[in-house]
């Protein structure tokens, strides 16, 4: 089944026979990143205090942006992981990338259903609870890790080696 993903026409012209695959899958997944990253992070620095004119309420708005930019990460991931599927589903740092980011979508779940849920007590509190600080802090843990590993993906894997 690997092999014949890797041998498709698509995964030869994002692999490189157009100029326009590889780069195009890797802006995409690029932009999904930013988008994900950002927002989760916007919404974390919101509940730590910062830009005190948004209301709370109003963050599950931007949870719709997240979710639409992880259908993007999943879509322009899978063109490149089909470019040569065998060799990522043995590297170590790939992998590692992988499931922080199954991590990072279950926290992030989890963590749009507290904002959801607790939105409208923390404005008539006129804070966040405990509850949704540590929520702040996993999202930022898993979200910069994922980020990391996905940079270091390709230095310390064997992704894009002879």
């Amino acid at each position: 089944m690997l092999a014949w993903l890797e041998s498709t026409q698509f995964s030869a012209w994002t692999r490189g026979e157009s100029i326009w695959g590889w780069p195009f899958a890797l802006t995409v997944h690029a932009f999904g990143t930013a988008i994900v990253i950002g927002y989760i992070f916007i919404i974390n620095l919101r509940l730590l205090g910062f830009f005190r004119t948004i209301p709370f309420s109003s963050l599950n708005r931007l949870f719709t942006f997240i979710w639409i930019a992880f259908v993007f990460q999943f879509l322009s991931g899978f063109m490149l992981w089909m470019t040569k599927p065998s060799r990522y589903v043995t590297d170590g740092a790939f992998l590692a990338k992988f499931s922080l980011v199954i991590v990072g979508i279950g926290v992030t779940l989890y963590f749009y259903d507290t904002v959801k849920r607790e939105a409208a007590s923390w404005e008539a509190a006129g804070g966040v609870s405990s509850r949704g600080v540590k929520f702040v802090a996993a999202t930022f843990l898993v979200w910069c890790s994922v980020l990391v590993a996905g940079r270091l993906t390709a230095y310390l894997g064997s992704l894009y080696t002879g």
